[in-house]
């Protein structure tokens, strides 16, 4: 029997590519989602195998919260993440989130195909190349957020000010003034920019 296959990203396009990659290798695509919401609905009715989720999903519920969400289902699909990002923060949450594994988008057919195989059977899927990355990012000390942190930092990221942010959250500028201390020294930066710079590499924003 074909192994049935679920398609969630954001981009008409690349749901086109994969959808043509898929049904030349004989698989059945049941369907194609372009929010994790959309996704989760569709999955109770159309019953897939094998989940291939973009990690960032636009406005809605992001890949990682999409794949915890899939998990938790009864007779639940395997996940496996497609993402153009190989930042080890985020691809770390979705494997705790309980992905079988993730994929870069710039790898061939036959990588996309066998790893729909092995995904199906339970199998971890890692990028060419990702089991080397993966184990240094297990290794390294990881970079954990309060909830206000990272209200405080996704407001930095859109450039609000101290008077902003306090406003926006309803705390004082003395608090926000302590998160971004707080944050620089967590994320080992000197200035708000490399802020959000080295979180949006380590997959945190």
């Amino acid at each position: 029997m074909s192994i049935r296959v679920l398609l969630i990203d954001d981009h008409p396009v690349v749901r086109a590519g994969l959808r043509s990659i898929v049904d030349a290798r004989g698989f059945a695509v049941v369907g194609e989602a372009s929010t994790g919401e959309e996704a989760l609905a569709m999955t109770p009715v159309l019953r897939p195998d094998v989940v291939l989720c973009d990690l960032r999903l636009g406005d809605g519920i992001d890949g990682v919260e999409t794949t915890a969400a899939l998990r938790r289902m009864p007779d639940a699909p395997a996940v496996l993440i497609l993402t153009t990002f190989d930042h080890d923060a985020q691809i770390i949450r979705a494997l705790e989130a309980g992905a079988a594994g993730y994929l870069l988008k710039d790898v061939d057919n036959d990588t996309i195909a066998r790893a729909i195989i092995d995904a199906a059977s339970g199998a971890m899927v890692l990028t060419p190349g990702g089991d080397e990355r993966l184990i240094a990012a297990l290794r390294a000390p990881r970079v954990t957020l309060t909830e206000r942190e990272r209200d405080v930092l996704m407001l930095v990221d859109e450039g609000a000010a101290n008077k902003e942010i306090a406003a926006r959250l309803f705390i004082s500028e003395s608090t926000v003034k302590t998160h971004i201390v707080h944050l620089l020294e967590k994320l080992g930066v000197a200035s708000r920019t490399a802020a959000a710079s080295e979180a949006r590499r380590l997959g945190l924003l």
